[in-house]
């Protein structure tokens, strides 16, 4: 068929309209693929190094053929080029960039051509389809979409959404829900992205997300935000943990969300295929979060380490059971919605536990300080945990210890400091001998046990330490067969925290010249506030008091009857005795 002005105009626009309205793409982007599909047939008939260009008039159909020449200083392409002089020939008012367009006569589409052709519409309107459905579905990551099963490939799920397809892999599925074609599916969007094959949109119904999207549709005031969902914990198929807040405090988040004889909650695990929803009320105190987590269970105490984001859950031991749940799920879906470690005990394990480090810091005090058992008994009794605490504490804070005294606390902190000296010379003299250069020892916070620790690592120099990452000294997690390991540190056992570790790697790589002090972040130091006089050291009260002592000043506000924070503030200088002062 001969293409050209000949050509049934109507009924090429009539094929780009339908093609568009059938892929939901806009008309001009046929179009234009038409067009590029004559180009390349024309090409192959008059030369494939030429420029051959060919339009079709959106209105009329009108169809046209043109060879392009550019006129150019040096000519590299004679083809698609020609020089200025041989364009004056031409026309006397060419000038370098001019294009000379040669119209050309209509082509006859023989069977590789219209194959051809053929393909490279396919392959145009095919990228402008998959461009349309990105735009479309780029935006809609968070939300619910309907459609149903196409097919089933190796356990991974394509769903018809309509307009395009989306993917339900494997691991983003509820196990146990075998999904057969043709059935009506519910999905969560959670990542639309373009890859090789076009954009992909990924849907889940596993994801943590997909449960309070359910609830935003079954509950109207999740929909309406007066209620929010902060966190979820699954465990899909099985059971899940949702928190839920209430922005208003005449409505109880628990029972919206639960609704009349549980009809909203229901409606919700019917979607889920039986999935059981535990409903926890949210709380800022991580303490009480975490105890209403830990629901159906009954708590007796907790212990906070804020710093690791750690919790010692203490429950009676008829609750331990229930507290860990099957497997472990609730402790663990109760720990994947507070965001904390979850560690639980009896109360029979706790008191063990307690009695093991009392007997522990007995027998410590006992071999260190040289003293007998009572002593020691006593030291541990009042809450010192190790030699350290005994070496700088004040001494009053041991001389109040019942049966002792000055001079008894006094000899207590001698010993004390005496075995940390000879702990010191222990450890530096295993530092030399592992090979421990003295500069390692240099770096702001590295210690003596850590030279060691770092000698047992193999870690001799700066340049050693420099080369380190924060999770090499801290440790860190991984995970094996599903379950959640954790790899040792170097320095497993020291109060080293994330910040300590980047801070104690980047001064190495200052040391051993890697980067300069300008390339260190910059550290905010925390606002200085006016400690309370009762907080103060003596030092810092001697300062404040000017050139009274300590002892002077306290004498002198019992005589005056005040505190000594006010005779502090009325000024020291001006109560040197004298009834004017008195008065004050």
């Amino acid at each position: 068929m001969a293409i050209g002005v000949s050509a049934n105009r109507l009924e090429l626009l009539q094929i780009a309209r339908a093609v568009a309205q059938e892929k939901m793409i806009d008309e001009p982007l046929v179009l234009a693929a038409i067009e590029e599909a004559i180009q390349k047939a024309a090409r192959s008939r008059y030369g494939s190094e030429l420029d051959i260009r060919c339009s079709i008039h959106p209105k009329t159909g009108e169809m046209r053929l043109t060879r392009h020449t550019t006129v150019v200083e040096e000519v590299e392409n004679d083809s698609q080029q020609i020089t200025l002089d041989e364009a004056k020939t031409i026309d006397p008012a060419a000038e370098i960039g001019t294009v000379f367009e040669e119209e050309l006569p209509p082509i006859e589409f023989g069977r590789v051509a219209s194959q051809t052709a053929k393909q490279v519409i396919t392959q145009k309107v095919r990228e402008a389809e998959r461009e349309r459905q990105y735009e479309e579905y780029k935006d809609r990551i968070g939300e619910i979409v309907n459609g149903v099963v196409k097919r089933v490939e190796y356990g991974n799920a394509i769903i018809d959404l309509g307009k395009a397809e989306g993917i339900i892999r494997r691991n983003d599925s509820i196990p146990r829900e075998a999904l057969q074609p043709n059935d009506r599916v519910r999905a969560y969007i959670y990542d639309v992205r373009t890859e090789v094959r076009g954009p992909q949109i990924f849907l889940s119904r596993a994801h943590p997300d997909f449960m309070a999207a359910l609830f935003a549709q079954e509950v109207p005031e999740v929909y309406e935000g007066i209620i929010e969902i902060p966190r979820v914990a699954r465990d899909p198929g099985s059971r899940a943990k949702i928190a839920v807040i209430s922005n208003d405090n005449s409505i109880d988040p628990v029972g919206a969300c639960v609704g009349m004889r549980g009809s909203r909650v229901q409606a919700v695990v019917n979607e889920l295929a039986g999935e059981k929803i535990d409903i926890i009320p949210w709380n800022p105190d991580p303490a009480t979060f975490i105890v209403n987590a830990l629901q159906p269970a009954e708590v007796a105490k907790v212990v906070l380490d804020e710093e690791n984001q750690r919790i010692e859950v203490v429950v009676p031991d008829d609750q331990l059971s229930l507290a860990i749940g099957r497997r472990g799920q609730n402790v663990r879906l109760a720990s994947q919605l507070t965001g904390w470690s979850i560690d639980i005990l009896t109360e029979v394990e706790e008191s063990e536990r307690r009695q093991k480090e009392f007997t522990e810091r007995t027998a410590l005090f006992m071999e260190a300080l040289d003293v007998d058992e009572v002593i020691a008994q006593l030291l541990a009794t009042e809450g010192f945990t190790d030699v350290e605490d005994l070496a700088f504490v004040e001494l009053d804070e041991i001389a109040i210890i019942e049966g002792f005294d000055d001079a008894t606390a006094e000899e207590i902190q001698t010993r004390a400091k005496e075995f940390l000296e000879r702990q010191a010379a222990e450890q530096d003299a295993r530092r030399k001998e592992l090979g421990v250069e003295d500069a390692v020892l240099e770096i702001a916070g590295v210690t003596l046990p850590m030279a060691v620790k770092f000698g047992e690592h193999e870690v001799f120099t700066v340049d050693d330490l420099a080369g380190m990452t924060p999770d090499d000294l801290r440790g860190w997690y991984e995970t094996r067969d599903g379950e959640r390991v954790r790899e040792p540190g170097i320095l497993d056992g020291f109060d080293v925290d994330a910040a300590d570790a980047e801070r104690m790697i980047m001064r190495a790589r200052v040391a051993a010249g890697w980067i300069s002090e300008d390339d260190l972040p910059v550290e905010e130091a925390p606002a200085e506030e006016a400690a309370p006089v009762e907080e103060m050291s003596e030092e810092e009260l001697e300062a404040e008091a000017g050139e009274f002592d300590l002892a002077a000043l306290e004498a002198e506000a019992e005589r005056l009857g005040v505190d000594l924070e006010t005779l502090i503030n009325a000024g020291g200088d001006e109560t040197a005795g004298g009834e004017e002062d008195e008065d004050k």
